[in-house]
């Protein structure tokens, strides 16, 4: 059974969005108690999401999530790349997917003693040459690691509630998808050493 949906007005979505708590939230307490307003709307593939956003870094060769950050869904990728890295990861490759190419993550990523093997993309003038595309087959063999994290997390359905956070504020999303990374890597590790 689902929840009704609480819609706010467009003066207090104007005032959340400006980081302020609007004055109806507190005129009625009981009200302001029940809205997110740390959360942010995504649309992504046509298909509108409210929440937030688990990052991760993860350990390629053990698939053990290294470093998390948590953000609104709105929040872009590559805006949490530098919490990310792991200046003590002794292995300096960092892979990802096309989103997070651009000038300024190849500096960012020099400045800090990385290797870039993020994925190149086609644009305007013409698609991929053979060779970057090629390139990219052999990045994804290590990139799709990450995603079977995903995957995995998304399986624990019974006792994880599947991607359904059911709290309110970031401080507390933050807690729970924690929990969840940690759980993720007990899990991970017992199958390591089975």
């Amino acid at each position: 059974m689902s929840a009704p949906r609480q819609r706010n007005s467009r003066e207090d979505n104007a005032q959340i969005k400006a980081g302020e708590r609007p004055a109806s939230f507190d005129q009625n307490p009981c009200k302001g108690r029940q809205k997110d307003t740390d959360a942010r709307w995504l649309t992504k593939h046509g298909v509108t999401h409210f929440g937030y956003k688990n990052h991760i870094n993860v350990d390629a060769e053990h698939k053990l999530i290294r470093k998390y950050a948590v953000t609104d869904a709105a929040t872009h990728d590559t805006q949490v790349m530098d919490d990310l890295l792991d200046e003590d990861n002794a292995n300096k490759d960092v892979y990802a997917d096309s989103a997070y190419r651009s000038a300024a993550i190849t500096e960012m990523l020099e400045s800090h003693g990385h290797r870039d093997r993020i994925h190149r993309k086609g644009n305007r003038a013409g698609p991929l040459c053979e060779r970057s595309r090629r390139a990219n087959h052999q990045k994804s063999k290590v990139r799709a690691r990450v995603e079977h994290v995903f995957g995995r997390q998304s399986q624990f359905g019974c006792c994880l509630g599947r991607t359904l956070l059911r709290c309110i504020g970031i401080t507390r999303a933050h807690a729970m998808i924690g929990l969840r990374n940690l759980v993720y890597n007990f899990d991970r590790y017992a199958r390591l050493v089975a």
